[in-house]
């Protein structure tokens, strides 16, 4: 039986379990020369800079329309921990990483800009970046075989291409989706892990690493996304029905300390571009 766990302390601070995994699967160098491509402001910049030699942040993301009267402007990024953990409207985003000299996290440097910029046409030469990361944003950065592309064209040779989002299993069906569809009409769907390695390799990519892991959420903050309130009661009460014996969501929600959680699935992709 799984139990909340706590996110690991440094000194000076907490840096989120789900972040310290992917930075130990990114193994990032001194020498690296990095770009993060993210559909706004993510975390990846501040925990990858004090690791690496240089990094480049691009905003990919579309500039917002200004919201209609009496409506508010959702959230672009969502931060929560990994599995599970306890998390409160209070937290604040994860703190940078740490680097091996230093145990103490550092915050990103607040003179480097963040590059606005089309992920499908990046303004970057050919093998420009030793080290090349998207971390959930690829499906909303526009058409992702062409992302894909586009990060793989800027990446060195021998260097290596770090994609982390949700998937579902291989023999998983798409009833997942229809939830995360229910929540965000504009939700482009959760690739299986085959299609996701099988949509890096056709983009010329051949994979080097993979880590697949579930990740249980406080549905909660999750649902705050959702389109309106009543679309998130009806989620609510779909999730609540299959805890007490229901129909399925693949959501496999559970109640934990008295709170319903649910689970997602997550990967870790590395890839190398094929000269």
């Amino acid at each position: 039986m799984h139990h909340p766990a706590s996110p690991a302390h440094g000194a000076g601070g907490a840096i989120a379990p789900h972040l310290r995994r992917l930075l130990e699967f990114v193994e990032p160098a001194q020498d690296d020369v990095c770009l993060d491509v993210a559909r706004g402001h993510g975390p990846m910049p501040a925990a990858l800079s004090p690791q690496v030699r240089h990094l480049t942040a691009v905003d990919a993301m579309p500039a917002p329309a200004e919201p209609a009267p009496g409506t508010s402007r959702r959230m672009a990024t969502v931060e929560f921990g990994t599995g599970p953990v306890r998390i409160t409207d209070g937290d604040s985003p994860p703190p940078a990483a740490t680097t091996r000299e230093d145990p103490r996290p550092r915050p990103a440097d607040p003179d480097r800009p963040t590059i606005k910029a089309d992920a499908t046409a990046l303004p970057y030469r050919d093998n420009t970046f030793s080290l090349v990361t998207a971390r959930f944003s690829l499906y909303n950065l526009g058409d992702p075989d062409h992302v894909l592309r586009e990060l793989l064209r800027v990446c060195r040779p021998g260097g290596r291409v770090v994609i982390a989002d949700l998937v579902r299993g291989n023999l998983t069906g798409p009833d997942r989706d229809r939830i995360e569809r229910l929540r965000d009409p504009d939700h482009p769907g959760t690739p299986s892990i085959a299609r996701l390695t099988e949509m890096i390799t056709s983009a010329g990519g051949s994979i080097r690493r993979l880590d697949v892991f579930t990740v249980e959420r406080p549905v909660e903050p999750w649902l705050a996304g959702a389109c309106d309130d009543a679309t998130a009661d009806r989620i609510r009460e779909a999730l609540v029905a299959e805890v007490d014996g229901g129909p399925r969501t693949g959501a496999k929600p559970r109640i934990i300390g008295g709170e319903l959680w649910f689970t997602q699935s997550w990967a870790h992709v590395a890839a190398e571009p094929i000269p």
